[in-house]
This record gives structure tokens, sequence and C-alpha cells, in this order.
């Protein structure tokens, strides 16, 4: 069966989702997966904080969510600044941690200063999004929290170390933050994906080509989808069908997983 980077069959929406009193807010709310989380919750009725480093991008979100029944706010922000991550999070009753950046190296080629940040953006911004939401979310007994993990939360690859050492690090804290919640009817996951189209990995197959020394399409065939069942990259939509779902009324007993959708990759 040959590698194929061709969109699969479009998610279905989940019918009878009404966020409509929830206020949310999503990272990397610009581009790929956090654009469509947006989107999702947006069309299911929440309000949504669309958080990005990406003004303009933000800018064409908003654009493009005109018309849903939830309103989605632009917020323009740096992760790196902690305390304003922080301060964003306060009064949200949904949480989408889904912001990242990579890069692949050999670990002694790795750049110390990336990454620190790949960990500060990917790891201790969540962090400090989950304690500024938390005291609201306690307070009225009820919260979401999704981390956008990925396969690499669950296993290992080559040239990544900050990447995979940050989602290590992310399902560990969204375990924590399940077990503490619990009591007041917080929930916290994971959401694994393997691959999904977005212009994070299509850097990253350039990235690969190089450090592999193969072509493009070598990488997405015998690198990428070498160790999944289906043959394709996600796309963005079905995680944010993964995300709707956990922040759904038939959920609240599912809380410290991890939800894989990497193509049976850890079937192996």
């Amino acid at each position: 069966m040959s590698a194929s980077t061709t969109p699969g069959p479009g998610p279905r929406l989940s019918d009878g989702l009404d966020l409509s009193r929830r206020t949310a807010l999503v990272t990397g709310a610009a581009g790929g997966i956090g654009r469509a989380c947006t989107l999702r919750l947006a069309a299911a009725g929440a309000r949504v904080r669309a958080v990005d480093l990406d003004a303009e991008g933000l800018t064409d979100l908003v654009a493009a969510a005109c018309g849903l029944p939830g309103p989605v706010e632009a917020h323009p922000l740096d992760l790196t600044d902690l305390d304003a991550a922080e301060r964003a999070a306060a009064g949200i009753d949904i949480l989408v941690n889904n912001a990242g950046l990579q890069l692949v190296r050999p670990i002694e080629d790795f750049p110390p200063e990336v990454f620190s940040r790949v960990l500060t953006v990917m790891l201790e911004a969540p962090f400090r999004l989950v304690r500024g939401a938390l005291p609201h979310m306690y307070a009225q007994g009820w919260g979401r929290i999704v981390n956008i993990s990925s396969v690499h939360g669950l296993r290992a690859s080559p040239y990544k170390s900050a990447y995979v050492a940050a989602k290590h690090g992310l399902e560990g804290l969204s375990k924590v933050a399940a077990l503490e919640g619990a009591a007041h009817g917080v929930t916290s996951n994971c959401v694994n994906p393997g691959y999904v189209r977005t212009p994070l990995v299509e850097r990253q197959i350039a990235d690969q080509a190089e450090a592999h020394g193969i072509s493009p399409e070598r990488v997405v065939a015998e690198v990428m989808l070498a160790d999944t069942a289906v043959k394709r990259l996600v796309e963005p939509e079905e995680v944010a069908e993964a995300v709707a779902y956990l922040c759904g009324p038939h959920t609240s007993f599912v809380t410290g997983a991890s939800l894989s959708m990497d193509g049976g990759w850890t079937a192996h």
C-alpha cells in the first residue's frame, strides 16, 4: 500500500454539542490544529479567545469565524511571556493547549536556546495557562483542559529531543491536573495525533529530508508514515472533533487519558 498525503474523508461534526455558555481559550489558534479547534468550538457556540503570536493569522481567523454561533476574539500573545499567559486564562471554562514549534537536529547539534524556547512554549506555558484557568473552573465546579500532545508524547523519534521532551512533560502535567481537578468537576486529557497536515509538519518534512539526506517524498513515505497503518496525514478537523468530544456532555468520566489518533502507530 503506497503512502498518501491526500486528505481522507472529511470529519462529521458531533450532533448536539452546545457550548453556548462556555468561554474557551485556544493557543496556537492562527493555523493548523488550533485554527480548526477554534472554529469547531465556536460552531458549538463557545466564546473563544484565540491566542497566537501571529496577529495577521488571527485577523484571518476572526473573519473565517464570522457567522458562527460563538464569537472568536483575537488575543495576540507571545507565550514566552509566562505571566501574560497565566493572566490570559483567567475566567475560562475550556482550555486547549495547542501551541508548538519544532526543530529537527541531532542532540549534539541542537541549539540550547531553541531547546529552552520549545520547553517554555510547549510545557511551561501550558502549566501557567492551567494555573490561570483553574480558580474559575474550581469555583464553578466544571472545566475542560485538553492538551494537544502527539504520538511523540507516547513514543520517541530521533532528532526531536526538545519536542519529545516537551510532549512527554505535557502528558505528565495533564495527568496531574486530572487527579487534582477530579473533585472539582474538571477533566484534563491529551489528544495524541500522528502527523497532521499543518504548516509545522510541512516544515518538518524539509528538516527531516536534510537530517536524513533523502527526498521530501521519501520522508513522508519512509519516515513519517513508516509506523502507521493508515497511510495518510491526519486532518486538523479530525483533531478538532476529538477536542470537541472531550468538551461534551458524555465525557465527564474521561480524565487523565491520552486519546491516540495515530493511524495505528502505537499499536506496534
